[in-house]
């Protein structure tokens, strides 16, 4: 019988109407107004539906924002799960019930794979309530040739679309995950964690043809949080960075004997505004995706 532990509770203190507006981020007006008042009936909470004159769909979404995360196996090990549950003690999904969208350009963060380790960890998409794992091939466990050197993990609430060509990067087409971040701030971070962050670039990776969109960002808890704000701020206060992940993402796989990845946008990182752009994109295509507006193929909705 697989081992379990109750690790403590994720890093998340939204409000709960901050909860609410982020269930379901799907509003056709201008990307993230600052005076948007905290209800707007284009957005579900996890126990209700708001009142609303247009057609709406159930998706849901922890309206209270607190949540545990919890083992089950070994580290280091093919059973080895970090599930997250309520208060209650329930399991939900990282993927699909952590609100995404907090506010004023702000955005929870979910640590897969802390700074500098190199166990490839990752939400198991296609297993109910989608725990973080670590990948698996060839039934043997993965591991990155060398450590990552920032926090890196997912943007919930987003899925890249296998069935939908970016015309902006060379047509190609979505790698059917969540969005990844990668965490640029200071601290070395744990598996499950929760952060607020606010993204500040984005860079468009293509992995064996498919899009596999790296957003940077930062935690706000960050000692240089409020000087970086876009990506010039980047290049100002950790100079180098930028150029250290497309490297690091491009030739990890060399070692194994596969061909670098390649960017598209010119092989160069998008600004904050882009950034933002693929955001509410990819977070329209999950809707679409819990909605069953999309086939879900092995992808797990619960």
């Amino acid at each position: 019988m697989a081992a379990a532990r109750v690790l403590g509770n994720a890093t998340t203190t939204t409000t709960a109407a901050a909860a609410v507006t982020a269930s379901c981020f799907l509003s056709k007006a201008s990307l993230f107004p600052k005076h948007r008042l905290p209800y707007d009936s284009n957005f579900l909470s996890f126990s209700r539906r708001l009142p609303s004159s247009r057609k709406s769909f159930s998706c849901r979404a922890l309206y209270i924002p607190e949540v545990k995360i919890k083992e089950e196996g070994l580290p280091e090990t093919l059973d080895y799960r970090v599930f997250f549950t309520d208060q209650s003690g329930k399991k939900v999904s990282p993927w699909h019930d952590i609100p995404l969208h907090l506010g004023d350009g702000v955005f929870n963060f979910i640590v897969e794979i802390p700074k500098e380790t190199s166990a490839k960890m990752e939400v198991a998409t296609d297993e109910s309530f989608t725990p973080i794992k670590q990948d698996i091939k060839k039934g043997k466990l993965r591991y990155y040739p060398y450590n990552i050197n920032w926090n890196y993990g997912l943007l919930p609430q987003t899925w890249e679309d296998p069935s939908f060509a970016n015309s902006e990067v060379e047509g190609a087409f979505g790698d059917n995950d969540p969005v990844d971040v990668v965490e640029i701030g200071e601290s070395d971070r744990k598996i499950g964690e929760i952060l607020k962050v606010k993204p500040v670039a984005a860079l468009a990776m293509i992995d064996e043809g498919e899009l596999d969109w790296k957003i940077v960002a930062i935690s706000l808890d960050d000692p240089k949080a409020s000087l970086v704000n876009d990506i010039d701020d980047v290049e100002k206060h950790f100079p180098g960075t930028l150029t250290a992940i497309r490297d690091w993402f491009r030739d990890y796989k060399i070692p194994d004997g596969k061909p670098a990845n390649k960017f598209g946008l010119g092989n160069m990182p998008a600004n904050k505004d882009y950034a933002l752009k693929v955001i509410e994109e990819t977070n329209k295509s999950w809707a679409n995706l819990v909605k069953r507006s999309i086939p879900s193929g092995e992808l797990s909705l619960v």
